[in-house]
């Protein structure tokens, strides 16, 4: 794809969305990239100031199960490619809401899908790209990754609703021969991340000398996977990737929360410029969240061996880079941390 073509990205004013956005309209000029985002809590403008005024991008405000709404769009813009990553996406919130899951990730999908459908009269040329994640894996033991083939387990409201829409949009490859692309990613970190996910939090919470609450006996382990990594991904699965097929992608770089807290902290003290150890003091264990997976691990062999990609972020370098930038952009980790958001974290925190 490197002639002049018209990409719709949705959930582009979120924290991958935004890096992919700015990403694509930097990187290929020649591409119209369209920005559609609902604006939640999550969702910011602020994230894209810089790309607000390159004359190829366009933000429009909307509902991915708006039916008329999407029809429209896709009739003004006549899109050749969908890049989607709208979704609701914390666990915490699909425990508490899961209606609210079910509505965007999976009704959402199936009506983006719809509108492509209906749009797209002729399919040579086209692209639907289904960003997911690797919860909808459920949960590992000690050994072992995640690959291409291992079984859907969801243990979540927003797992299983992840789950649900990587078959739909698998469905629609096999029954209507919807050019679809489909990629699951290990836990996301890095700049604009909204602080309800564990790192910003913990950035934050030091910052405002507040508890740090770690899950249970914070041995839960993830791959983290730095943000422009992931873009990188996207963008070679997007432009390389074989139709109708998956591609995990991992940052190969295991940490349990609490030896990851832990660096974070050293991190936060380092920049903060006190004695090693300050922050940890606020370390506070909180009871464990139901049906909280053990474990999760991307083998991310397959896009390596395939498409040449691999991760160049190690965590260390990844977690100083994110620090300096919250610390830098105090204004937005302000801006964002207020008002409905503070209410309801302050209680689902609460020790």
């Amino acid at each position: 794809m490197t002639t002049t073509i018209t990409i719709l990205i949705t959930g582009g004013a979120g924290f991958i969305g935004s890096h992919v956005v700015r990403h694509f309209v930097n990187a290929y000029p020649q591409y119209k990239i369209v920005n559609l985002d609902l604006l939640t809590y999550a969702g910011n403008l602020e994230n894209l100031k810089d790309v607000e005024g390159a004359p190829n991008y366009t933000f429009v405000k909307g509902d991915i199960s708006d039916v008329a709404f999407l029809d429209t769009l896709f009739e003004t813009h006549q899109f050749d490619a969908v890049i989607h990553l709208a979704a609701e996406s914390h666990v915490d919130r699909s425990i508490t809401d899961p209606m609210a899951f079910i509505r965007t990730n999976i009704i959402g999908t199936v009506e983006l899908l719809n509108a492509a459908r209906r749009s797209w009269t002729d399919f040579e040329g086209k692209r639907f790209y289904h960003v997911s994640t690797d919860e909808v894996y459920g949960s590992l033991g000690e050994t072992g990754y995640f690959t291409e083939e291992t079984s859907y387990d969801p243990r979540s409201p927003y797992s299983a609703s992840k789950a649900s829409s990587d078959f739909l949009v698998r469905a629609y490859w096999h029954t209507y021969g919807m050019p679809v692309v489909l990629s699951n990613c290990s836990n996301n970190y890095g700049p604009y991340q909204f602080p309800e996910k564990l790192i910003p939090l913990i950035i934050n919470n030091i910052q405002h000398d507040k508890p740090l609450p770690i899950y249970g006996d914070g041995k839960y382990t993830r791959d983290w996977l730095w943000v422009l990594d992931h873009v990188g991904a996207i963008d070679v699965i997007f432009h390389k990737g074989k139709l109708g097929e998956t591609y995990n992608i991992g940052g190969n770089n295991e940490w349990k929360n609490i030896d990851l807290v832990h660096l974070l902290c050293d991190a936060v003290d380092a920049r903060m410029g006190r004695p090693t150890g300050t922050a940890r003091q606020l370390i506070t264990f909180v009871k464990d969240r139901p049906g909280h997976d053990r474990r999760y691990a991307i083998d991310s062999g397959k896009l390596q061996r395939e498409l040449g990609w691999e991760p160049s972020m190690g965590m260390e370098e990844g977690l100083r880079r994110t620090v300096d930038w919250y610390f830098d952009h105090a204004d937005w980790l302000a801006h964002v941390t207020s008002g409905a958001y503070q209410g309801y974290y302050e209680h689902q925190y609460k020790g």
